[in-house]
């Protein structure tokens, strides 16, 4: 299982005018941001520019200060003015204690940003600037109230983004502030652990796209792959195979993990490779029966006779790198197959895994030296697979004895 990484794309009017916020709105769009930063007047404007989650910042907080909130284009902006659509979630932070604007409290039961988010409803973050330690530490009580808190600091090395991950619980999701896709890689990877998310603040394209292809390369899970010893390879007559066909084009290292018994998996190739019968079909997945169990991206299993389109699988590499991929179509039709048997070595000693793959050149299967077509195998060639000892029930690993045979 891995965690949920997001790049939050912040776009109110600090940013600029609104044309200026809509190119970079529509850029974030583009590129796949999960979330967009505006305030509350330019919820409604965002919901017609496409299917994004939306946070605002909140405009009146407890604190009774008469200020004029003065857009970038030079206009008044009404503090009660929201739209005609709600945002997924309501920051308060801005233009109060959070961004600096309002002076801190000496003791922060008086805090008013503080006060709001205590008060249900009425907010679900919280926006803190970090200027000094003072702030760090407003920054972590409102973590404390808050489902999301969004930091920003104009040098990370001055108040390090280390104390701020090991203060924030897991209940909170914490935003980073980032200018540059370099920026979001380095938060997303601190401690090993890294922030949740990222508040991104760039009109470059560029930028933004690196930044999302760094939320999803922090996001996917490494595996650690081994070598299973082949023991039986038998032909068992024919039985309905799936072919998975995704939305995605595979490398040549890259395949899926299936297998009859889900605690040991094998590394099945994509159909990269050209063959005097038919040509390559690199988004497809030739990966054996209809009961096979073929691992999800959040770490479950699904029944290859359960995929369909629209649905999640997991890419793996050889070296066990992960990404996801979109099902496409799941073809299935009835083939003469194999039974491959082979035996893993565990903790506890040796453990039998196999799957049923169809009796065809084109299937091969991952080994130390690169791959091996099903039909070439023999006992004693070593493969790969990804071996967890763990029973699982409607996909889920559970803590119970299941025989499998």
């Amino acid at each position: 299982m891995t965690r949920e990484r997001t790049v939050w794309l912040r776009a109110d009017d600090a940013v600029g005018d609104w044309d200026r916020r809509r190119r970079r709105i529509t850029a974030g769009l583009e590129t796949g941001v999960d979330w967009v930063v505006v305030d509350e007047q330019d919820v409604s404007k965002v919901r017609e520019l496409g299917d994004v989650r939306v946070a605002a910042f909140r405009s009146d907080t407890d604190v009774d200060v008469d200020v004029d909130v003065v857009g970038a284009d030079g206009e008044i902006v009404d503090a009660d003015a929201t739209g005609d659509a709600d945002p997924d979630a309501v920051v308060v932070g801005k233009n109060s204690e959070g961004d600096g604007t309002v002076d801190l409290p000496g003791d922060f039961a008086g805090s008013a940003d503080l006060s709001t988010l205590r008060r249900d409803g009425q907010a679900d973050g919280a926006f803190v600037r970090i200027f000094d330690e003072s702030y760090e530490s407003f920054a972590g009580e409102a973590a404390t109230e808050s489902e999301f808190l969004l930091v920003a600091a104009e040098d990370w090395t001055i108040i390090p983004l280390e104390n701020l991950i090991a203060r924030v619980g897991e209940e909170t999701t914490l935003v980073a502030g980032a200018t540059t896709a370099a920026e979001a890689k380095t938060a997303f990877e601190t401690l090993e652990i890294g922030a949740d998310g990222v508040l991104l603040d760039t009109d470059d394209p560029d930028e933004i796209r690196q930044t999302c292809e760094a939320r999803d390369e922090a996001a996917r899970e490494q595996l650690e792959l081994q070598t299973a010893t082949v023991t039986e390879i038998e032909r068992v007559g024919s039985a309905d195979r799936v072919c998975v066909d995704t939305g995605s084009i595979m490398d040549h290292d890259e395949g899926m993990l299936v297998g009859s018994m889900s605690r040991g998996l094998f590394f099945v190739h994509a159909e990269t490779a050209d063959s005097p019968y038919v040509a390559s079909r690199p988004f497809r997945v030739n990966a054996g029966a209809v009961h096979a169990y073929a691992r999800d991206p959040d770490g479950g299993t699904s029944y290859l006779s359960e995929l369909s389109s629209g649905d999640e699988v997991q890419i793996v590499s050889t070296d066990g790198t992960t990404r996801e991929a979109v099902v496409g179509r799941a073809k299935i039709e009835r083939r003469p197959m194999f039974r491959v048997g082979a035996e893993v070595e565990t903790a506890d000693g040796t453990d039998r895994v196999e799957t049923l793959l169809q009796n065809a050149e084109t299937i091969k299967l991952g080994t130390p030296d690169g791959r091996v077509a099903v039909t070439d195998l023999s006992e004693g060639d070593e493969l790969l697979v990804y071996y967890e000892d763990i029973a699982r029930h409607f996909g889920e690993s559970v803590e119970e004895s299941i025989i499998e045979k």
